[in-house]
């Protein structure tokens, strides 16, 4: 477990919007809900940066949090991120803002308060690149590009 700090931006967070929580006991990831000023139409293709009145500070750069879609907004309506999976490091403080993107055929309304994504905090590994002439062993795969390891 890792402690987030979290500031609101919006006054309407805690009171007329709950702030992210965990809809279970199991969830893995907390709903983040929609704070427009107002309802907003989004428009078959059409995307929009919608705020969640809230700014996190993970601090901790051993973890990161990712932004990721709701799967029955996006199966059911075409509500998606625009950036397709967001990532928020360790050192931001700004507001978390979701793109959300309309891939569906009709308008998607977004109200206040409407959950519109979820945030995922995840252990982050960190790499040192280390230049070589040859890989020290050769894998299965190879060098093989898409579709190398087969169809099925």
């Amino acid at each position: 477990m890792i402690d987030v700090q979290y500031r609101v931006l919006d006054a309407r967070l805690g009171v007329s919007i709950p702030l992210p929580d965990y809809a279970t006991p199991g969830s893995a990831a907390m709903d983040l809900r929609a704070a427009p000023e107002q309802a907003l139409e989004l428009a078959a293709g059409a995307s929009a940066l919608v705020p969640t009145g809230l700014a996190l500070h993970i601090g901790d750069p051993a973890w990161c949090a990712l932004i990721l879609p709701r799967s029955g907004l996006g199966h059911r309506h075409g509500l998606v991120l625009g950036n397709l999976t967001g990532v928020i490091d360790a050192d931001y403080q700004g507001p978390l803002l979701i793109s959300c993107w309309n891939r569906g055929q009709a308008p998607f309304t977004i109200a206040p308060g409407d959950r519109i994504a979820q945030l995922l905090l995840v252990p982050v590994g960190r790499a040192r690149l280390l230049p070589v002439d040859a890989f020290a062993a050769a894998s299965a795969r190879g060098s093989g590009g898409f579709g190398s390891t087969g169809t099925s």
